[in-house]
């Protein structure tokens, strides 16, 4: 890729520079392979947030205060609460503080093309160019946005801003599902298609490994869970999140394999549905690590060395972040995944297309340009229409900026007055929730082709 790079700049020199300056779709290097003008741009913003995530991954790391509390004003004296000015642990406070401010920035540089991309049909408008070129200014603005963040006093931005991270997240986590819903589908699509044509038993061995694979290790969390997050005499919320989830789960894998929905969809099948209820399982475990009760929330850590939880997780001592816990780092893979599906995407599912504002297939379909110079360029697929809604799309990475902000501080509610970073349990019915929510939208893409029979969802 570095190589790939390297020959680019060397071969185009200046005048290639409307690739960050101009409207234009920018030119590709030789050895780059011709993509869609919609596949290019969603991917390119996808970097603008995982590379804003990656500063957050960096100023959270263990050694980092030491270096963001140079920042003027930003620790020691930032504070604006009465009665505790240059009284704030810089140590505990200044991790979470960075990460919420460049997740404000990465969140108002998305709401901002967000608004400004209400309701654009087709590259023709004028703002489709604003969209899809204009890359070095997108990055200057978002570093200005971002040098402001760190200049906002505290006084109750943190409160308020958690507040946004847990309803933002909360959509997000339902987005997520909604990906891999559709990521499912295709799976399950492509493997059967090509079972239909070539080795059926191969492929069809494949299905069913993977299927039976989803359920065990779901199952295997299942007991993971009730033995290691519940108590004979206490932790009844755990109890009644694993046994509800588990019966939700059971029966959309019953639903998904009914006569009447395999006629109605035939590509349904308990290949997606074991998908579903492994991310459940995930959703579910994710939410009790955040219940301040230590007695029914063990530290990773406690369960490994078989040290008690009273040893390994003090309550005395709540404040330190710690993002690089299980659950943050499995957060982080699927959120990684779900950023790059969701730029990439190319699905045949109706409910899918319409629940995430894609239109795949609408655009023109362009083949290969090349430059007299032998650069390929990146194909305009969208002069007849959109094949994605610019304006969702940026609301899509808002939310996966604040899912970010939430994941890193392990969804810890801020608290200055303490000094410290406290799980709280707002935040495990969150998590709880939009699992069950996350149900109930897969069940509805397996029931309504059932119910509305005269309507086409293929």
């Amino acid at each position: 890729f570095c190589k790939c790079l390297s020959t680019c700049w060397y071969s185009t020199h200046y005048k290639r520079a409307s690739c960050l300056c101009g409207s234009a779709p920018c030119l590709l290097c030789g050895c780059c392979p011709s993509s869609n003008n919609s596949t290019v741009t969603r991917l390119v913003f996808s970097f603008f947030l995982l590379l804003g995530t990656l500063v957050s991954v960096i100023m959270i790391l263990p050694g980092m205060e030491t270096q963001l509390r140079k920042i003027p004003g930003f620790c020691q004296g930032g504070t604006t609460i009465p009665g505790i000015e240059n009284h704030v642990n810089c140590d505990v406070i200044v991790g979470y503080k960075s990460v919420y401010r460049m997740c404000f920035a990465m969140a108002c540089f998305f709401f901002l093309f967000s608004a400004i991309m209400i309701r654009v049909k087709s590259s023709k408008d004028p703002r489709a160019t604003l969209q899809n070129g204009f890359w070095f200014f997108k990055f200057l603005i978002l570093v200005g946005i971002t040098v402001g963040a760190f200049f906002i006093p505290d006084g109750t931005f943190h409160d308020v801003w958690f507040y946004f991270g847990i309803v933002g997240s909360f959509m997000f986590i339902l987005i997520q599902l909604i990906l891999l819903i559709d990521f499912a589908h295709s799976w399950n699509e492509v493997w059967v298609r090509n079972a239909e044509e070539g080795n059926s038993k191969c492929w069809f061995s494949g299905l069913l490994f993977f299927t039976v694979l989803h359920y065990a290790l779901a199952f295997a969390a299942v007991v993971l869970l009730y033995l290691y997050y519940t108590k004979p005499d206490n932790c009844a919320e755990h109890k009644f999140f694993i046994s509800s989830n588990l019966i939700l789960c059971v029966i959309i894998s019953v639903v998904s394999i009914l006569p009447k929905v395999q006629d109605a969809s035939p590509q349904s099948g308990l290949l997606q549905s074991s998908i579903i209820t492994l991310y459940t399982m995930y959703v579910t475990w994710s939410a009790m690590t955040n219940n301040p009760n230590r007695e029914c929330n063990p530290s990773l850590l406690s369960l490994v060395s078989n040290i008690s939880t009273t040893e390994a997780m003090p309550t005395s001592s709540p404040g330190m972040v710690q993002w690089w816990d299980a659950q943050g780092i499995v957060g982080l893979v699927i959120f990684l995944f779900c950023t790059f599906y969701a730029s990439i995407r190319s699905s045949s599912n109706a409910q899918v297309n319409r629940l995430m504002q894609t239109e795949e297939g609408k655009g023109t379909v362009g083949g290969e340009e090349v430059g007299e110079d032998g650069l390929r360029r990146v194909v305009d697929n969208e002069e007849d229409g959109v094949t994605y809604n610019y304006s969702f799309f940026h609301f899509h990475l808002l939310l996966a900026s604040l899912y970010i902000m939430m994941t890193l501080t392990n969804w810890y509610k801020p608290d200055i007055t303490t000094q410290a970073m406290q799980s709280t349990m707002p935040a495990v019915w969150v998590k709880i929730s939009s699992s069950w929510l996350g149900l109930g939208l897969y069940l509805w893409t397996l029931v309504a082709p059932v119910i509305f029979l005269n309507r086409d969802f293929n």
